[in-house]
């Protein structure tokens, strides 16, 4: 990067730091530690929830995810709206009303002390399994600019957003996030408008879009029912939907961000607000990924988007191979090149369909090419990151984007690490706290000792968050990952909140025993790949609510003939 750039990045991070400690204030008990004083207004609420959801892994790895596979993910969002409005009419007033510090407080005036423990404990596994790939994401950034191994990026990124959290406390995430919002969507428009503004003179938006689409990459919606296809309409409204429900209505991180809020309509109205802007956001950063994959048929891209391990083979006994392999990559980008130019000035469906059948066989050629070269990867380091797809966008921002921009876009990409992993370090420092040592532990403690208990959860739950970061690298796309491992524990966690509000005469113990075998079904249905993951989650939601019902029911009986 520029000198320039360096300045823009170092500013815009430091300006955020220090406006969140000077907006936070300190903090003297626990209530304004965990939930801010339940102070903030609707606006706050809402981007502060934003901000948790959207990572760095949002805006690193949504570009390249759209640029390998096309816009289908955003399908699934298409339950979001859905889940914002059952959570306005269920979640958010009873968790207000009761004034708890985490959800899973009511989960014991509901049901027993185990049940609460139990998905404490999902919850902490799952977040803090999550929070280790926020944090990995902004360190492929950092060793990529320095070109050092991500270990040591990671290692730093991570003790850098505990330091930032243990002082800040909620009210100082919260307000943080709320600057870093505004800069984010400043930042990502400007980067799509100069995406648009390098193509090729004679390709425009519109061509741009043609040349993707006929590359299978403007695949937005999907229709067809298929339980091992990921992305389609149903499985974003159905499972998509019962995701974010238990995301936002049972996972910490975000019950945390709206607890905070001033009054029961102040957390609605944020609510519905990310409902309402989700969705057009994720497709616009989709979008950027489609626009980088249509700039990258016109200019040469590199055979692999991870500069780290594409020199680390190059330093190795395979590199004359590789060096082979690149040649051919590279003389095959010439004869696409010469037909995409074809499918732009093409003036009928027949020729289209022609130039359009041949660069699917020239892609076809250069995919294998790739495949050899990542297989020449893995001989040379079995333990080699060969999944590239959250190196394409930084790797085009640093090579094309202007100076000043690029420092923008890179300190984007680590606010957003910092708000989200904030975010969720804060919520596992809460639940911690308040489910298991002020419950368990030390149940007289004063407010200063739970400050401080929950300082030290902090940095704790951080390192653990470091040591997943470190293994993070092998998860292959980080969005998918994340997602993925929420939905392993999401929908066992939706199905407990779910009896707890509507099937009032089922106890505990039956809830109790109903999670534990869910999650047994859940996690080997993942394992063995029986069906695409976001089906997890309304599978481990009924099969909660099912097998409690009959445990319960079973219960009743026995107890009637006795």
């Amino acid at each position: 990067m520029s000198i320039a750039d360096w300045i823009v990045l170092t500013v815009t991070l430091l300006g955020i730091v220090l406006y969140g400690v000077w907006k936070s204030g300190s903090n003297k008990n626990i209530d304004q530690f965990l939930v801010g004083g339940r102070s903030l207004p609707w606006y706050h609420i809402g981007l502060s929830v934003m901000a948790t959801q959207a990572s760095a892994i949002t805006f690193l790895s949504a570009p390249g995810q759209a640029y390998s596979d096309g816009m289908r993910f955003v399908q699934f969002y298409f339950g979001l709206p859905l889940a914002m409005i059952v959570l306005c009419i269920t979640f958010v007033p009873i968790f207000h009303r009761l004034k708890v510090y985490t959800a899973y407080e009511y989960l014991e005036q509901r049901f027993d002390l185990k049940t609460r423990t139990l998905t404490s404990l999902l919850f902490l596994i799952q977040r803090g399994l999550s929070t280790g790939i926020t944090i990995y994401a902004p360190s492929i950034i950092l060793a990529t600019i320095l070109n050092i191994n991500v270990t040591y990026t990671t290692i730093f990124i991570g003790l850098l957003v505990i330091f930032y959290t243990v002082y800040g406390g909620t009210k100082a995430v919260s307000y943080t996030q709320l600057l870093q919002m505004s800069i984010i969507f400043c930042g990502m428009f400007l980067a799509g408008i100069v995406v648009v503004k390098i193509l090729p003179e004679r390709v425009g938006f519109v061509q741009a879009l043609k040349v993707a689409g006929k590359a299978g990459r403007m695949n937005v919606i999907d229709w067809h029912f298929d339980w091992n296809n990921r992305y389609t309409v149903w499985s974003g409204l159905i499972g998509g939907f019962f995701l974010q429900l238990s995301y936002f209505g049972t996972d910490q991180s975000q019950v945390g961000r709206y607890l905070a809020g001033a009054s029961v309509a102040q957390s609605r109205l944020g609510l519905i607000m990310n409902g309402l802007i989700k969705i057009p956001m994720q497709f616009l950063i989709l979008l950027i990924g489609i626009l980088v994959f249509a700039f990258y048929q016109f200019n040469k891209p590199p055979m692999f988007f991870n500069r780290y391990e594409a020199e680390q083979i190059k330093k190795s006994t395979y590199a004359p191979a590789y060096n082979h392999l690149e040649k051919q990559y590279d003389s095959l980008f010439v004869l696409k090149q010469q037909q995409t130019g074809k499918l732009i000035d093409s003036k009928d469906q027949t020729q289209t369909d022609a130039v359009t059948q041949n660069l699917h066989q020239l892609t076809s050629k250069s995919d294998s090419i790739r495949s050899a070269g990542l297989k020449l990867m893995t001989l040379n380091n079995p333990n080699a990151n060969t999944d590239d797809t959250n190196y394409i966008f930084l790797s085009f921002v640093k090579r094309y984007l202007p100076t000043g921009l690029v420092g923008l876009l890179i300190a984007i990409v680590f606010l957003a690490s910092m708000g989200s992993t904030a975010s969720a370090l804060n919520s596992l420092a809460s639940t911690t706290v308040v489910d298991i040592y002020k419950r368990m532990i030390n149940t007289q403690g004063s407010d200063e000792s739970y400050v401080t208990a929950s300082r030290l959860s902090t940095v704790f739950w951080g390192l653990v968050c470091i040591g997943m970061a470190l293994f993070a690298g092998k998860m292959g796309n980080l969005l998918e990952a994340v997602n993925l491992l929420g939905s392993y524990i999401y929908g066992t966690i939706l199905g407990v909140f779910l009896v707890a509000f509507y099937f009032k005469r089922i106890s505990g113990t039956p809830v109790f025993i109903a999670a534990l075998i869910t999650e047994a079904v859940v996690c080997a249905l993942g394992f063995t790949k029986t069906v695409a993951y976001l089906w997890l989650n309304p599978i481990g939601c009924f099969l909660v609510i099912g097998i409690a019902w009959v445990i319960n029911l079973a219960i009743r009986k026995k107890a009637i003939s006795a």
